[in-house]
């Protein structure tokens, strides 16, 4: 038996900008909320359990770019997933991502620098719709009980950035690309690993790297992960809320971190297998057909000024309780005004893996 379970739970509202201030000198005429340019940007999002399954997820504040010219940002508050207990009982107390900047403690290699991230969803003046992440990412596994942030550490992607331009149907473009990669080696230190170019991926085999939650009998020293880091190629790979949407012509970019845990006992026993997704920094940008960008300014970029009044968006959440779905298979829990970018938020029973057999590897 398990007792990696956790009861469902909600986020408080966030602050989002109001989309309602616009650029000096742009259109005083909105996209379209339904089926306009839009663009989307999230930090981190985690869910537990293979894919199209259900299981428990954490989809952190997810900013969209505004109705009118101007930008979403992510507030500077953000530094971790999970950054509470709340966030934390949704898949476990195991994993810790930091996001670039860090004070107690120093979770990256030497060298890499405490930073903000910048993680943007912006409408340019000439109506492109534009998206980046940039940080330095630490995937953390603190069941390891190493003395320093550092000890923990298994993966890290340093100077990460992914970005997205819709400037046009025929001019579609999504970049995801990392300075250095390290990764935990056989030896215990961190090492530089080269990242394949293109569609390749890379994979990685038996880390010292264990399960997200809680399992009974799990032994730390038998239990083993195959790791596999590739580029987001498709918006299905993308962890989203509901209401993160797509378009006719749509431009996506991210990094994609697929973990199979291989839990055993303290003998070596086979107990299951655990699978975890990560998306770190994923972005999309949408247009529908017939799109032209304005006259203006330049295409693309992150130019577009930040709105200018906040408002407070309700938290969502995501599983089998959620609302039925609408027309265009977003399911959208909010009804005025605004199509939202705030956060999407639930805990469901956790789908662990498939049992394994007794002495299998």
């Amino acid at each position: 038996m398990t007792r990696f379970v956790s009861k469902a739970a909600v986020l408080t509202a966030v602050l989002f900008p109001l989309v309602g201030a616009g650029v000096a000198g742009a259109q005083s005429q909105a996209v379209d909320e339904k089926t306009g340019p839009v663009s989307f940007a999230n930090i981190a999002s985690v869910r537990i359990g293979p894919e199209g399954q259900k299981g428990g997820a954490l989809i952190t504040e997810t900013q969209r770019s505004p109705l009118l010219p101007g930008q979403s940002k992510l507030g500077t508050d953000r530094v971790s997933v999970p950054k509470d207990d709340g966030e934390r009982a949704t898949f476990g107390g195991h994993y810790q991502i930091d996001l670039g900047r860090y004070s107690n403690g120093n979770p990256y290699p030497s060298g890499v620098a405490s930073r903000d991230h910048n993680v943007v969803a912006a409408l340019q003046a000439t109506t492109v719709p534009t998206a980046v992440a940039e940080t330095s990412y630490a995937l953390r596994d603190t069941w390891q009980g190493g003395a320093k942030p550092l000890d923990n550490t298994v993966l890290v992607l340093e100077g990460a950035k992914t970005a997205v331009d819709c400037t046009g149907p025929a001019k579609l473009t999504g970049t995801s690309s990392v300075s250095r990669l390290w990764v935990r080696q056989a030896d215990g230190g961190l090492g530089i690993v080269p990242m394949p170019g293109g569609n390749a991926g890379l994979q990685l085999s038996n880390l010292r790297l264990g399960p997200p939650g809680d399992i009974t009998n799990a032994g730390k020293d038998t239990t083993v992960s195959d790791l596999k880091l590739t580029r987001v190629g498709a918006f299905d790979q993308l962890i989203r809320q509901d209401g993160w949407r797509g378009g006719d012509f749509t431009a996506v970019a991210g990094w994609r971190v697929e973990i199979t845990t291989h839990v055993k006992d303290a003998s070596g026993a086979a107990l299951q297998d655990v699978v975890t997704n990560i998306v770190l920094g994923g972005v999309s940008c949408s247009i529908p057909k017939g799109f032209v960008a304005k006259a203006g300014g330049p295409a693309g970029g992150t130019s577009a000024t930040q709105a200018a009044v906040p408002t407070q968006v309700p938290a969502g959440y995501l599983g089998a309780a959620a609302p039925a779905t609408d027309g265009d298979g977003s399911r959208v829990p909010l009804g005025i005004g605004l199509l939202f970018g705030g956060v999407f938020f639930a805990a469901v029973a956790l789908l662990l893996g498939r049992r394994r057999k007794p002495g299998t590897d």
